[in-house]
């Protein structure tokens, strides 16, 4: 018997579209979850933005304040896809109110934030999924299955990336992103989180890393009115960007393994640029976001001048048969959030945790608050 599920969105900006998609999908793609998503609520204070959303995705109500959602009795799980500063606050108050979580990276401003939101959910006993779509890619499951299963030998180095230009333009709107108070870490929070996590997903925990951090756009101007997504701003007052552009950091893992992670918000010349390539003692894996149903693999004895291979995901793969019937059919991003929509209400249906939970978004902010006070010592730091 299928039950339906009363949800809510806070924040309505590019991710809470997002999210209430995915809520749309999920059951055409999971058919066989024993919960439906039902759309109760949408929360914005932008003027005009939750009516709109209401009229375009059906939500059966909107309000310009979270807390109405945290006293609604119909909204039994929420999507917190509100501005980084806002998900401490958020995020206990639902899970005080008894409401599941489904909120996006970094999850707060620090570690201590993240820690805070796991301690409530742990306390009330409710369900908590994170943002970390990357790791529901198909290839990605793959390529983590290879490594533990000892196809490319004992893991060595990684290399993660996450270049992207969408901060690059100089006329890119002073937003709450870059600040300090309320968009936290910049691109360490915005792009390196993933690529911690990624980095731990597929090569266990990490121990000790060091860092370096740049900013590049020293200033921008501020905006005059509403934003969304990465808006442009010209005759504005200007002010200054005070969190990262650019991030380095070198890891050392539990395993032995070495690696090197690396993320830009203004590298001109690159969109959506995120990867990474494993190595081992016998092969690697590597896999490139932009072509997010290939993945390169070298295994073999030959060591010397082995060749890699092209594998073209399919059925088998991660949760692809979900959306395709055979291999090397495309799939989107949208479709990694429909995955972890279906990790988020199998765990509230099963009351197991599936998928990215809080303790992966605590040790995600760890390793960040470990980079910021690497860059400030010039030295390496413990986890």
């Amino acid at each position: 018997m299928v039950s339906a599920l009363g949800v809510a969105v806070v924040g309505f900006g590019w991710m809470g579209r997002v999210h209430t998609q995915a809520y749309a999908r999920v059951p055409h793609h999971f058919p066989q979850l024993p919960v439906r998503p039902e759309l109760v609520t949408v929360v914005e204070d932008v003027p005009g933005r939750a009516e709109e959303a209401a009229e375009r995705f059906g939500f059966a109500t909107t309000a310009r304040d979270w807390r109405e959602v945290a006293a609604d009795p119909r909204v039994h799980a929420v999507s917190i896809t509100a501005p980084n500063f806002l998900h401490r606050e958020i995020g206990v108050a639902m899970a005080e109110a008894g409401k599941h979580i489904w909120i996006e990276k970094p999850v707060g401003l620090t570690a201590a934030d993240a820690r805070a939101v796991a301690d409530a959910v742990a306390k009330a006993g409710v369900q908590g999924t994170v943002g970390f779509n990357y790791r529901n890619a198909p290839a990605v499951a793959y390529a983590r299955e290879l490594i533990a299963a000892g196809e490319i030998g004992t893991v060595t180095h990684v290399r993660v990336r996450l270049f992207s230009d969408y901060a690059a333009h100089p006329e890119g709107a002073l937003t709450w992103r870059y600040e300090r108070e309320r968009g936290g870490s910049g691109v360490l929070g915005d792009l390196a989180s993933h690529g911690v996590d990624l980095a731990r997903f597929l090569l266990g925990d990490i121990t000790a890393l060091t860092a370096d951090t740049a900013i590049f756009v020293p200033e921008r101007a501020r905006p005059t009115g509403a934003t969304a997504g990465h808006t442009r701003a010209t005759g504005g007052e200007l002010g200054p960007v005070e969190n990262e552009d650019y991030v380095n950091c070198l890891l050392r893992f539990a395993s032995g393994a070495r690696g090197v992670l690396e993320a830009s918000r203004v590298a001109v010349g690159e969109q959506n640029n995120y990867g990474f390539e494993v190595h081992g003692t016998k092969g690697a894996v590597l896999w490139d976001f932009r072509r997010m149903g290939e993945l390169g693999v070298s295994r073999g004895t030959a060591y010397q001048d082995q060749s890699v291979s092209t594998v073209f995901v399919g059925p088998g793969h991660g949760a692809y048969a979900a959306f395709q019937p055979g291999s090397a059919n495309a799939m989107g991003y949208d479709d990694l959030k429909v995955i972890e929509a279906h990790h988020f209400l199998r765990s509230i249906a099963e009351g197991t945790p599936h998928g990215a939970t809080l303790a992966d978004a605590v040790h995600s902010a760890t390793a960040l608050d470990a980079m910021s006070r690497s860059v400030e010592s010039g030295a390496w730091v413990s986890l």
